[in-house]
């Protein structure tokens, strides 16, 4: 709301006819103050580090605009793509009806991937990068804060990006069956390794959500030859035992 973000359907936050009945429907409609306000208390909130001791003075109100934006969207399942575990562990403890899927990745891809220079396709400029170090840190400990949420109620579902990507049908029909929802005969966006994707309605983030048409789903393994070997190490090395507890201890596991 504030940046006024592309929404993947191109059209900019404010303008989107989507967004702007779910605005409607949930506050009579987007302010920018209110926006403050809820940007405000994510700060104070929705932080990793109070996942062992969520409870907070503005919690409910913090979790009672997601609430209101879920139900807005008017559709019997939700799929938030939000990635920090201190979210879902603040919906869970406002009472939200939450499944979680914990995609996970080998870290030496992820370090990989942060250290590329990506162009934003909104403006041109290059989107954040990390180094090793803190793209391997924050691996760990978001990783290990999703390892904490089935003891606060979570039904949480792990799916690995590799897997995903090898036998992606298979991965869904599975993943489906986990979260209790039914599942028809087939997938009618996928064929075999290749998806349809449509217009979407994601605010921000990976300019994959641009995308319309088709998709190739195969796996980056550019990682492998391209990753530093010092790099490698540094990142081997801040990312056990979680890396070992996923898979993830050969060379091009």
């Amino acid at each position: 709301m504030l940046a006024e973000e592309l929404c993947g359907c191109g059209t900019a936050f404010p303008a989107c006819a989507f967004w702007r009945q779910v605005g409607e429907r949930a506050f009579g409609g987007w302010s920018r103050g209110h926006a403050r306000r809820i940007l405000a208390l994510r700060h104070k909130v929705d932080r990793t580090r109070r996942i062992t001791h969520i409870a907070h003075r503005d919690l409910a109100e913090y979790t009672q605009a997601y609430k209101l934006v879920y139900e807005a969207a008017d559709t019997p399942v939700v799929i938030d793509s939000s990635k920090h575990a201190s979210l879902a562990c603040c919906l869970l403890a406002g009472g939200v009806d939450l499944r979680i899927v914990h995609v996970v990745r080998d870290p030496r891809a992820v370090a990989h991937s942060w250290g590329k220079t990506v162009p934003r396709p909104e403006d041109g400029r290059p989107m954040t990068r990390w180094g090793p170090a803190r793209t391997a840190i924050h691996w760990a400990a978001q990783n290990a804060a999703m390892e904490l949420l089935p003891g606060r109620g979570g039904r949480v579902i792990r799916v690995r990006y590799e897997d995903l990507l090898d036998a992606p049908v298979d991965t869904f029909a599975a993943l489906l069956g986990q979260l209790g929802l039914a599942a028809g005969p087939d997938f009618p966006f996928l064929e075999g390794h290749t998806a349809w994707l449509g217009p979407s309605h994601t605010v921000s983030g990976n300019p994959m959500r641009f995308h319309v048409g088709r998709v190739e789903l195969r796996r980056d393994d550019s990682w492998v030859p391209g990753l530093p070997e010092g790099h490698r190490r540094l990142v081997n090395a801040l990312t056990l035992p979680l890396r070992a507890r996923y898979g993830y201890c050969g060379a091009t596991a």
